[in-house]
């Protein structure tokens, strides 16, 4: 595989998933150029897919043992259908008692001991097997450098120059790692080489953990390193990232962590390493996270529900239920799926999820999918593909007892009767009209791909739009779903923007409901063309009033965007479109 371009998937592996997706525009939605709000870094327009070290390999990697797996991966057949980063995680560094051992720029030092031919070589063998090699590394710079005084790089600074050694940077393996001081210029020609040096090793991903509030300064530094290497680099954020800087970690990133692990450290070795490597509560925690995280990943950035942990049967810590919920529930957040399982002991119940190529369709849809039934056990979520489709799935997430899930046609977006398919077996659901449900078994889930059958209205909601500026979701008691989008206009940067659907070109009836106390007026343009002015008059921020305008559509996907360049306007629910 050609090591300085965008991962291109094999022709087969592209018409098997164009084939379970029921059609080409399901899989060609993806190929959408990032939204405006997600980093333009060129990478990551569809959700990464491969292998990571730390739920199995843990604390202990070295060459060997990374070797396995990448050849073990190779010779899976998962990668013709996009599995291809294979990436070491922590505990490759040489520690002393005073921390990392660095080189004679101040960079982390790797562990000869452990890779002995180093970390060029082992890239070297990674893509000779036609797959990606991935790296980490943390925020800061180390104290051995700091005491060492070593120099930066290509410049006359030193450590000590651009060290601030009253704060100290997260680290969970050699710990002493002091604050750079960004105001001076040699703590971004610092990272700048170290980003270089990660190039010439042939890094292609670039994990920064120990991510959070305090640290924006240092993703804007290594998002501006990569950058200038000239090299693609994959760029992913961990962990458990603060939701409040969610469209910074969006404007700099290609992924971020949106919970803490999902391992569950309960495993028989040191530090519960081993057997079991989670458990169903640590998977089932993170249903509650998509729904949040939701708005904003697209192309070009992703919410990480963090390692994908399938693979070797039960002794994982799910049952085989369990395993494919995991499975559903990252492809409808489209979240990356890397695998934390021992590649080298795939099971045949575990390949056949993992190579099933209707799920990854799903996950490779760019689109994330929102909630719309949350009651106690029983979770249902949605997400409309470029060809009209929709993607459902249902799940009981308790651990004892069946349960009955349901859902209306009109809760998922549209009215009448569709088709449905099952995703997970491939098999015809026929004809179902008005409403779906299905008896599930604990941890066990449903999904579906649905396709209207009768036209009808079809309804988008606010929160599963592009939201720009200020703009923000929030609760709404008498809205669809429960949730709408607030601090629309006031200013040209806070709008929303929809993707939706026409069978053919023409002129469209769009009903934009929303709430609002009073009388407020926005705008509302179909792929950037002129506006119509409406307004809306309500008595209360939870009662949804509507209004109707006309949009000249085209056939396929549509961009509807919704503001006030000059006041605010109403708080959005939803748009239907005719």
């Amino acid at each position: 595989m050609p090591r300085h371009v965008r991962r291109r998937w094999p022709a087969a592996a592209l018409a098997a998933l164009a084939l379970a997706a029921s059609g080409a525009a399901a899989v060609a939605a993806v190929a959408a150029a990032p939204s405006a709000s997600a980093s333009d870094n060129g990478q990551s327009v569809r959700p990464a897919m491969g292998w990571s070290s730390w739920s199995f390999v843990r604390r202990w990697p070295d060459e060997t043992k990374i070797k396995a797996q990448a050849d073990a991966l190779a010779g899976s057949g998962l990668p013709a259908l996009g599995y291809v980063y294979v990436n070491l995680d922590d505990f490759y560094q040489k520690c002393d008692s005073n921390g990392f051992v660095v080189d004679s720029y101040g960079r982390w030092a790797v562990d000869t001991a452990k890779f002995p031919g180093g970390i060029k070589a082992l890239a070297d063998y990674v893509h000779s097997k036609g797959l990606k090699f991935g790296f980490y590394v943390t925020p800061g710079i180390a104290k051995n450098a700091v005491t060492r005084n070593t120099p930066v790089e290509g410049t006359s600074y030193h450590a000590q120059d651009i060290a601030d050694t009253s704060r100290t940077e997260k680290n969970y393996n050699c710990k002493n790692m002091y604050r750079l001081n960004y105001s001076h210029p040699g703590a971004q020609a610092f990272i700048d080489s170290w980003a270089d040096q990660m190039a010439s090793w042939g890094v292609d991903y670039l994990k920064i953990d120990g991510v959070d509030a305090s640290t924006v300064d240092d993703v804007e530094a290594w998002d501006k390193a990569l950058r200038q290497t000239g090299r693609p680099i994959n760029f992913a954020l961990s962990n458990n990232l603060p939701i409040a800087q969610a469209t910074t970690w969006q404007r700099l990133a290609n992924s971020w962590r949106t919970q803490g692990d999902v391992e569950c450290y309960c495993g028989p070795g040191a530090n519960g390493s081993g057997f079991p490597l989670t458990d169903w509560s640590h998977v089932s925690s993170r249903f509650g996270s998509a729904a949040s995280w939701q708005q904003y990943a697209g192309p070009g950035g992703w919410n990480d529900l963090d390692s994908l942990e399938i693979g070797n049967g039960d002794q994982i810590g799910l049952t085989a239920d369990q395993r494919r919920s995991m499975m559903t529930l990252w492809a409808m957040a489209a979240s990356p799926l890397l695998l934390g399982s021992d590649l080298t002991a795939l099971t045949s119940t575990d390949l056949a999820m993992l190579t099933n190529t209707r799920l990854i369709a799903v996950d490779q849809d760019g689109v994330a999918a929102q909630r719309i039934v949350s009651s106690g056990v029983n979770q249902v979520w949605r997400k409309r593909e470029a060809n009209g489709d929709y993607i459902v799935a249902l799940f009981n997430t308790g651990t004892s007892g069946n349960s009955t899930v349901s859902v209306s046609w009109s809760q998922v977006g549209f009215s009448g009767s569709a088709q449905v398919t099952d995703l997970w077996s491939g098999s015809s659901g026929g004809t179902v009209s008005g409403s779906y449900s299905a008896t599930l078994r604990p941890g066990e889930t449903r999904l579906i791909r649905v396709r209207p059958t009768t036209s009808g209205p079809s309804s988008y909601e606010g929160e599963g739009g592009a939201l720009s500026g200020a703009a923000a979701v929030a609760s709404c008691s008498g809205c669809s779903g429960g949730q709408k989008v607030r601090f629309i206009g006031n200013g040209t940067a806070n709008y929303v923007t929809l993707t939706v659907s026409a069978a053919a070109a023409g002129s469209r009836q769009v009903t934009i409901a929303g709430t609002v106390n009073g009388t407020r007026t926005f705008s509302v343009s179909a792929n950037g063309g002129a506006p119509v002015t409406a307004s809306l008059t309500g008595t209360d921020w939870n009662t949804p009033v509507t209004a109707t305008v006309s949009l000249p559509l085209n056939a396929g996907a549509n961009s509807v965007k919704i503001y006030n360049d000059s006041a605010y306007a109403p708080d959005l629910d939803r748009i239907t479109v005719s």
